[in-house]
Order: C-alpha cells, then structure tokens, then sequence
C-alpha cells in the first residue's frame, strides 16, 4: 500500500504535538493594569518557565507574560530530547572557536540535563523521564570520515562516548557515534509542575498577553497590545524569537528552520536509545509512551521557513522511511517545530546589546531547546543576581566571530533579499474557482498577489500575502495551514493571525464576497 493510498485512514489531517493534547494546562488571565515587578519575563516555553521557576526560589517577584497559552510554542511542539549531543557540532566547534569553547559549551549543556533530572527528583514530577543514550548515524561514506572527526572531538573535549560499528535498527550504516547518558521526557508535564510551583511562591502569570515593546530606562517597562504596562528592573525577551531587538539586528544574525515530526504505533518493538543521521535528510528517532503504548516519534526533513517542497512531502517522507525501517501500523499524531538558527549555531543568551544590559534575550537554539533552553535560565539566574557563570561569554549575544559569522552573514542575508526581489516578481495563475475545500494558493486579483484558502465548508480565507514584518511575500504551508514568510520565518494562520514572529501585526484580511465578485470580472485572474 502507498503513502496515499493511506493518507485519509492513518495521517492526522491537522497537525497536533502529543504533548499538548496529552495535559491539560492550567489557565492564566489576560492582563488588565499596569504593574510593577522585579523580572519581567516575555515567552511561555522552557527558558521563560524555568528562568521563572529559578528566580522565585530565590524571592524575586516575577511575571511572565505569554502572547498566546503557555507551552504552545517551540516547547510544545519539540521532541524532547535533552542532550548535550547536538548533531555534528563539536568538530565544528573546535575549529572555529577553539577547543576551550567548544569544551564549555557541552558543559553548560551537560548542567541542564543534570539540572533537569535533579528537579525531577526533587519534586518527584511524574514525566516518563529516562536516560537514554544517544546516537548519529552514517548511511555515507562522506557523513561516516565526518564522524571519525566529531569521535576525535570527543576525545579532546573528554565526552563520554565513541563509534560504534551498528545501530539495532534495519538500517545499514557506515559509521556511527553515541554519547552515553542523555535522557528524554514529556517537556510540559514536566514545566507544568514548575508553573504550580511559580504561581505558589507569588509569580505572576498572564496568559493572552502580547508584548510589542520595550521603553527603556534604569528600569525597562514592557509595552502590551492589550494597554497594560509592566516593569521591572530587568525584561527577559524568551520568546523564541526576541519580541524586540533593540539595535542588536537578530533579524539579520538567524534564520528560520522547519521539520516535521511523526508519531507512529509500529510493528517492531524499539529498542531504546535516541538517533539522529548525520546525512542528509535527517532522521531523528526516540520512543514515548502515548495512551500506554509505546511509539516512535519519528522527525526530520528541516529545510528553511517558507522554502522548499509542498509541506505534506515531508510528513510523507517521514512515514516512508517509518515503515522501512520499524512497520508502520498508525500514524497517531502530527505536528511541525520552527527553530532558530544562529550565524555561528551557539544560541545568543544574555543582554540585548552592550548599552542596554537590563534587557536580556535568549533565542536561536539550532532545534534543542531542552538543553539549550534550560542552560539560558541557569545563566539568567546568575546575571539577575549578579554571580559568575562560566558561560556568560560564551553565549553573550554581543559575540562575533569572523568565521563563520562574518560568511554566514551575508549568505542569509543575500537569500533574504532574493527571495524579498522574487516574491515581487511573481504573477500566480491560480484563481479561487482552482481551489478545492481545504485547499490554499497564491492567487492574483487585478494585478496584485493574494492568499487564498477555502476551508473544509468550503468558505474563502484571503489575506494579504505581504508579511508584516519587513514585506517579504508568504507562500501557502499545505502541511500545518498557515503563511509563511521564507525571509525571517514569521508564520500566520490561513486567516491572517500572527503564528510565529518577528512579524508582530497580522497580514491584511480581504473581504471573499469582493473577491469573488472581482474573479468574475476580471478575465486575467
């Protein structure tokens, strides 16, 4: 049987993490007045929560304000993995930054998941948290020299591992490499347990609250959508992508990356441990136990937001490669995850700029923001209460190393002004009466390029398909329903609303009935 042949009996139609659907989460207000607060921490994920967390242990009045509902973002959409073995990255590393570097980011890396697991035990939180080892394969002669590089890089750090010649999977090999120890857990029963114990010890939370800006001063004062105005003496931006930028340009220093994920009951048992292929297109593999079976959450196909294939391909190739490799009897659950990826991939944890050091960020995890994520809230910890951390520099977001960087640089920002240039240039074909319900396109109306989706009732969804944030053109992601913005990653849902940023306004909404009426008079739409 193909893929397609099964599409309507086995493939979720809407993308859903198992994470989310699996707990119910308790529920915050919007707010409603000004306030005044010692932190004010922006984003509702894994930095936000555990940063919070950490800080009213130590007595510090915070608030967190999330734009939509906590643990809907990155955090609620990832794998779970928490390791310090982050693809091919410690080769890499050493030649670009040096072997001490290289070094101290595995160590900070190393303290998140140390620091995970002795929270979970003190708590005894109840979040199928388990050690596991983790693995990257090679199917390829050129992947495999690559992994006889990143082993060596290993030796010089002094991480626990080594290559190894097998994985226990039906999968031939050329070379692979494990890192021992690292652990998997369900990321939102275990934040959930940190939010009752926010809220326990006097933090604050709000919950459909959009911060749009930041009036600085000695104390920084965060401006909502929604009037509100909250300050403190410092603002923490976790918000996956920063929600303001100051003048450090994190547009022009990250890019956006997508890859999907598949939960799968499979015919054959798995047999422990966590992988991940060094080739091309990745393939990441970890068990979880969903409704008390166990599963394989199968992930991969990353390719920058808004480029690329139609996005149901990369949930299909994820299922084919499933039923090779394991027997596929049901795919259970669906879902996407965006990352953010840095010019030299170490994430930027710290003050915003040089000049402005009560304003903080943490953002570009390069798709492991368990580890990642925890590390940043360790780290903004210790700058809120004035101790030395080792990584301060490390990460500082004010860092720039000419290689990569200054490359990297400008290969993003060249691909952001080509796809800025073509969007422009494009005259789509398609008209509404080419739309079948479920189904969205670029489409023209009297010369001018719009967004069209017609939902399964059949009723048309137009926006403008110009993004928000500096006016790149969206294109339609068939997979998840929403516009993308291939520049900057900003993300809308088919009707308009902000998903992902840095866009912070919605796209233009555009009335069908007019659109419709247009289509019948306008011969070259």
């Amino acid at each position: 049987m193909t893929y397609s042949d099964k599409t309507d009996k086995k493939l979720p139609q809407f993308p859903e993490p198992y994470w989310r659907e699996s707990l119910e989460l308790p529920v915050f207000p919007r707010i409603e007045e000004d306030i005044n607060v010692d932190v004010v921490i922006v984003g509702g994920g894994i930095t936000g929560l555990t940063t919070a967390y950490l800080l009213v242990n130590e007595g510090v009045k915070v608030a967190v304000l999330e734009a939509g509902k906590l643990l809907n973002g990155t955090t609620g959409h990832t794998t779970a993995k928490i390791t310090a073995q982050h693809s091919l990255i410690y080769d890499e590393f050493i030649q670009n930054i040096g072997r001490s570097k290289a070094r101290l980011y595995y160590e900070a890396n190393v303290e998140a998941l140390s620091f995970i697991k002795e929270t979970v035990d003190q708590h005894q939180i109840d979040c199928d948290f388990s050690k596991q080892d983790a693995y990257i394969y090679a199917t390829t002669e050129k992947y495999a020299h690559k992994l006889e590089n990143e082993a060596q890089a290993y030796e010089k750090i002094g991480i626990d591992g080594g290559l190894v010649e097998t994985i226990p999977f039906d999968i031939k090999i050329q070379n692979g490499l494990v890192m021992k120890d690292q652990a998997q857990f369900h990321p939102l029963k275990y934040l959930a347990h940190l939010v009752q114990i926010i809220t326990e010890k006097g933090g604050l939370i709000f919950e459909n609250t959009t911060a749009v800006n930041v009036k600085t001063g000695k104390q920084a004062t965060v401006l909502t959508r929604e009037g509100a105005r909250v300050t403190g003496n410092n603002v923490l931006a976790c918000s996956h992508f920063p929600f303001y930028e100051g003048t450090g340009l994190y547009s022009t220093r990250m890019h956006a990356d997508r890859s999907y994920i598949i939960a799968a009951k499979t015919s054959a048992t798995y047999p422990g441990g966590m992988y991940i292929s060094a080739d091309e297109p990745t393939r990441s593999l970890r068990s979880a136990t969903i409704n008390g079976e166990k599963m394989v959450l199968i992930a991969g196909e990353s390719h920058k937001t808004g480029q690329g294939k139609d996005t149901m391909e990369h949930y299909k190739a994820l299922e084919t490669f499933g039923q090779k490799v394991f027997g596929i009897d049901n795919v259970v659950y669906r879902w996407s995850a965006q990352d953010l990826i840095t010019l030299d991939k170490i994430p930027y944890i710290g003050a915003i700029t040089s000049s402005q050091q009560n304003i903080m960020i943490a953002t570009g995890y390069r798709k492991w923001g368990m580890s990642n994520g925890t590390a940043a809230a360790l780290l903004f910890r210790d700058m809120i209460l004035h101790k030395k951390n080792p990584y301060k520099d490390l990460y500082t977001p004010s860092r720039f190393y000419v290689h990569p960087s200054l490359k990297n640089f400008l290969v993003e920002n060249a691909d952001v002004a080509g796809h800025l240039i073509k969007g422009k240039l494009e005259t789509p074909s398609k008209s509404t009466k080419d739309l079948s319900n479920d189904e969205g396109a670029v489409i023209t109306v009297k010369g001018q390029r719009k967004g069209a989706y017609k939902d399964k009732e059949g009723k048309l969804h137009i926006v403008d398909t110009t993004c928000t944030h500096v006016g790149c053109e969206v294109e339609w992601n068939d997979g998840d329903r929403t516009w993308d913005c291939p520049c900057h990653g900003s993300r809308f849902s088919y009707t308009g609303e902000v998903v992902e940023g840095p866009a912070e306004k919605p796209l233009q909404r555009h009335d069908h009935s007019m659109m419709e009426n247009l289509t019948s008079e306008d011969s070259g739409y």
